[in-house]
């Protein structure tokens, strides 16, 4: 269980391990999953599992464990009434990110982006457009291209493998057509997507 500690940021580390020891939940790192970050899992057993996709971001890292730590402890208190990300769980992940919104852990420009979200969390962080971008300058480098930076009419393939031609803005979201089946999408403006 402890070898999660080793993806989270160094002052991070000792914080998150003296969390979850002595408790019976199992923690896993596992190969990235495209529609996912991590999860939680309570089996018919009892047992309960996280999992943790491996990253080179720690800061990502960190925010995942704790989003997924507060559904177990949600899940401890209130096993059959909770919604998955209703009043309860906002309340648990604000309270157990609340120790790490510190400038030893985050960097400046992700921590008070960060503070801000934690004022009203989403279920992911993709929902808070200038936070994903802040915690993407810290991903490893690749040749991908965020949706915003290209013009109307570029044509890119998606993480799903799928070819489509990037269309107009609509309040917050590009109108995006795939090529083989002509049937409009949305995307997020920092979607990640590879020019073709």
């Amino acid at each position: 269980m402890s070898a999660f500690v080793t993806y989270l940021p160094v002052n991070a580390r000792s914080q998150c391990l003296n969390m979850v020891q002595n408790h019976s939940v199992s923690i896993q790192v596992v190969n990235p999953r495209r529609t996912k970050h991590g999860d939680f899992r309570k089996f018919q057993d009892g047992r309960s599992q996280i999992t943790l996709n491996k990253m080179e971001n720690p800061y990502r890292f960190l925010i995942t464990f704790i989003h997924e730590w507060a559904h177990w402890l949600v899940i401890q208190d209130q096993p059959f009434r909770a919604q998955p990300h209703g009043t309860l769980w906002r309340q648990t992940f604000k309270e157990q990110m609340l120790p790490f919104l510190r400038d030893q852990i985050f960097p400046d420009e992700v921590l008070g982006l960060l503070a801000k979200h934690m004022k009203n969390p989403k279920a992911t962080l993709d929902a808070d457009p200038p936070l994903a971008l802040a915690l993407k300058r810290y991903d490893p480098a690749n040749d991908k291209s965020f949706i915003f930076e290209l013009e109307t009419g570029t044509r890119f393939q998606a993480n799903n493998g799928k070819i489509y031609e990037l269309g107009k803005l609509r309040r917050t979201r590009y109108a995006c057509v795939e090529l083989a089946t002509k049937r409009t999408y949305l995307f997020a403006a920092h979607s990640e997507v590879q020019r073709v």
